[in-house]
């Protein structure tokens, strides 16, 4: 990715997290014991199919590197962390935490645990491994304050993704191609009416936080990358009460009104995935986790043939844009084994740990010198795009907004699903959920 790309994405992450940042010095990282702790909690949310063979490739690397430690998995189901982070808040408050935590690099780390003293800064660890010098510029912001870094990521996901069912398209006399084809959402929407005329559910949807999902990539579809990333500047230099916002919504409800009508009550996002996958729905825009579901072998996987039985194109207008989230890991204060925790963090650090997990998970490595031979060819296209696109950050997936701002959105997001005539009504909503963080003055 050139400079030029990345220069004001970065800047606006970096603005973002010193106004956040709070004064003074940085704790140093807990050193090791020889003696360790013979087990070590790890706190996640990947449970569901696909996520969880790339979390238990990890784990067997870390039972081989650390045979006297055993792994506790504890893992909360829930896509995107819905419910293990409202466990896991819980568990703070008591004083309980796990040895380590998942966290989305960006406001939901910054913002959230660090803001709040629960997490260490990992200078010593980021020196021993080596970590900094191969991760792209564009995480270190995300995951630092004041210079210190205080999560280890382990994956780059897209979020803007359109995986789609070739047969459905075909059966409906579809000729257009999303790869190529949905330059703007009206080409979409047009497809759609096509896939409608045929009796299929167009764009499955599935538990509430998909419809954040869904609101990101539509959002971003309509007004661009540019004005995308203004929507999270302090101050906004994309103003929330106008046309731009505004067309966003108007193109979201019309999105939605190519939805499953059933889609609150699905257990989550792998329900609306299978929709596709099944035939019962032509396209799904889910983050490319949805890779390995659709791909990975059973019991957690489907075992489907990419191109034939599925297949992926960039969320429509949204080519040229890479809407990327990073997973990452923290060492938390009062962890009851910190030396084992470190011995975690070692293994979701490396480039063995890396390697075992991302192609099983459907995302890309954090770290630059992964093997690419290792990956499918959807996560190699992803790659490639990773460096050259303009790259934006994912509001669902913790990377723009702080936690109680993007609640207050999911919120407003929700009650519009109710009524999506309500547009006026839903903008209000989200220019006053903006005022409220203090960001929209």
């Amino acid at each position: 990715m050139s400079n030029k790309k990345m220069y004001g994405f970065v800047a606006f992450l970096v603005i973002a997290a010193t106004i956040l940042s709070a004064c003074g010095t940085a704790t140093p990282t807990p050193a090791p014991t020889a003696a360790g702790s013979t087990e070590v909690e790890v706190f996640s949310w990947w449970v569901g199919p696909g996520e969880a063979d790339g979390l238990a490739a990890m784990i067997k690397i870390f039972n081989a590197d650390y045979p006297s430690i055993a792994f506790v998995n504890a893992a909360v189901a829930g896509g995107a962390g819905t419910n293990a982070k409202a466990v896991l808040a819980t568990r703070l408050a008591a004083g309980d935490p796990p040895d380590s935590w998942q966290a989305h690099a960006g406001q939901e780390t910054i913002a959230n645990y660090v803001a709040a003293g629960q997490v260490l800064p990992l200078d010593d660890l980021f020196a021993s491994t080596g970590l900094t010098s191969v991760l792209p510029a564009t995480l270190l912001p995300l995951i630092s304050q004041d210079g210190h870094p205080y999560s280890v990521p382990v994956n780059i996901h897209r979020s803007n993704v359109l995986w789609y069912n070739p047969k459905v398209l075909a059966a409906a006399g579809v000729t257009a191609n999303p790869k190529t084809d949905f330059a703007t959402l009206d080409a979409f929407f047009a497809v759609c009416d096509q896939v409608k005329a045929a009796g299929k559910i167009c764009l499955s949807l599935g538990a509430p936080w998909t419809a954040i999902h869904l609101f990101e990539n539509i959002m971003i579809g309509t007004i661009g990358a540019a004005k995308w990333n203004g929507l999270w500047t302090s101050p906004p230099t994309t103003d929330w009460a106008g046309a731009d916002v505004t067309a966003g919504i108007a193109n979201f409800a019309k999105a939605l009104s190519y939805t499953n009508p059933d889609a609150s009550t699905l257990s989550d996002w792998q329900t609306a995935s299978k929709m596709v996958s099944d035939g019962d729905a032509a396209f799904n825009i889910m983050g490319d986790w949805a890779y390995g579901y659709f791909a990975n072998a059973a019991p957690n996987g489907l075992a489907l043939t990419p191109h034939t039985d599925f297949d992926w194109a960039v969320a429509p207008g949204t080519y040229g844009v890479f809407n990327f989230l990073s997973d990452s890991f923290v060492l938390p204060v009062g962890a009851k084994h910190p030396d084992a925790a470190i011995d975690w963090l070692t293994v979701a650090a490396s480039k063995a740990g890396q390697e075992a997990f991302n192609p099983l998970k459907g995302s890309i490595c954090a770290r630059t010198d992964c093997n690419q031979a290792l990956f499918s060819e959807y996560s190699q296209d992803a790659a490639k795009d990773w460096t050259s696109n303009v790259v934006v950050g994912s509001l669902m997936h913790g990377v723009v907004a702080a936690p109680a701002w993007a609640t207050s959105i999911g919120t407003a997001i929700g009650l519009f699903q109710t009524d999506t005539t309500q547009t006026g009504s839903f903008q209000v909503a989200l220019v006053a959920a903006c005022a409220a963080d203090g960001t929209c003055k």
